[in-house]
């Protein structure tokens, strides 16, 4: 499957102590690389998970493949995988990246995946898993080989662009045609940033339409803003509590 067009007008986010956003316009076609801009704080990742279909939205609609949204949020979700989002995707620091790899395999393989395919012999389904994960893989950048300890490598001794690029490949296991990802450029030096943005890139060249929540944007990006959208900077802490609090209310989604 090809990757799904996003659109989205007047599209807003209200909770207990105010607006996450408001006023989102969008209109990307299948196979773009879209980027969340703005600061930390202004309703980001609320609107990274609002357009997967994780979080509901209060005003204005948006489409996703032909979904609707808030009407079919479950439909954007089986469409959609998120990563990188604290509280939501988070990576356990004891466990290592082929436990993590096998575990999100097996995960796809039980809720995942068409009754049919649950049906077929073992061995297949054991020849399809490694192939969904060597295809992640490949897709997001990331060489077990070179890793310290290769696939036993824990998650915790992995350096925070190879930890974003597992995510990501969490995230790809599922074949996903909208990839979320958040904080794409939190944390990384100027080279590990294009680093990121030129994987974003090829991932949505591939096919899979791509949303990434970042601070400031690459020029071939489509953007879509939330600094306007945010509270005013008098009232930076209570959004974050506000963006913290709906964080929590998707659960694990």
């Amino acid at each position: 499957m090809g990757g799904v067009a996003v659109t989205a007008e007047g599209f807003g986010l209200k909770g207990p102590r105010g607006w996450a956003f408001r006023g989102i316009g969008l209109d990307a076609e299948p196979g773009a690389l879209i980027a969340i801009e703005g600061a930390s704080g202004s309703g980001r990742t609320c609107l990274l998970l609002a357009l997967t279909g994780r979080m509901k939205a209060s005003e204005g609609t948006a489409a996703v493949g032909g979904a609707r949204l808030p009407k079919y949020l479950a439909a954007v979700r089986r469409m959609s995988a998120v990563a990188n989002v604290a509280g939501v995707t988070d990576l356990d620091p004891a466990l290592t990246v082929g436990e993590h790899l096998r575990e999100r395999a097996l995960l796809q393989h039980r809720f995942g995946d068409s009754v049919r395919g649950l049906l077929r012999p073992r061995a297949e389904r054991v020849t399809e898993a490694r192939l969904r994960i060597d295809t992640a893989l490949t897709a997001a950048g990331l060489d077990r080989d070179a890793l310290p300890k290769g696939s036993r490598t824990a998650v915790r001794d992995l350096e925070r662009l190879e930890a974003l690029r597992l995510s990501i490949a969490l995230a790809l296991i599922g074949r996903p045609r909208l990839l979320g990802v958040d904080d794409a450029d939190l944390k990384l030096s100027a080279a590990e940033r294009a680093e990121v943005w030129a994987l974003l890139a090829s991932i949505a060249e591939a096919g899979t339409t791509v949303l990434a929540v970042c601070g400031e944007a690459p020029e071939e990006a489509a953007k879509v803003s939330t600094r306007n959208t945010a509270q005013s900077s008098t009232e930076d802490t209570v959004q974050e509590k506000e963006d913290t609090d709906a964080l929590a209310a998707t659960g694990r989604a």
